[in-house]
């Protein structure tokens, strides 16, 4: 199953992330802030990257950006609990979805087989 990067500043939220898809099959790396991200995205073979849009060091916008310009076919799935204009300057940019706090993780596991299906376009 293609690797998957979860980056967000809540242990929660990881730990739920990384349970959830595992348990789905997939490999899955965890970032605990924006910058550890960056590296990690920038250095790993992933297909699918779930990016909080407010952590410290580098916000999910920041990640998106510096990210996407290397790796233009990654795919990024922003989270966030607060309606936010970054959330929507990200999918403008390219992003593949935002998912509200606290999402249902069916919504997840949809987002994600969406992402993998062979018949997805871009």
């Amino acid at each position: 199953m293609p690797a998957i990067l979860v980056i967000d500043d809540s242990e929660v939220i990881r730990n739920l992330l990384s349970d959830y898809l595992t348990e789905l099959g997939h490999q899955v790396d965890l970032a605990s802030d924006g910058q550890q991200g960056v590296e990690m995205a920038l250095q790993g073979e992933y297909r699918i990257v779930f990016c909080d849009i407010h952590m410290p060091k580098k916000n999910g916008w920041e990640v998106y950006q510096e990210v996407s310009k290397i790796k233009t076919q990654l795919a990024f799935v922003m989270t966030d609990s607060l309606p936010d204009e970054l959330a929507k300057m990200a999918q403008e940019a390219g992003a593949r979805r935002c998912l509200r706090k606290p999402f249902d993780l069916s919504e997840v596991r949809e987002t994600v087989e969406q992402i993998l299906s062979p018949a997805e376009t871009r």
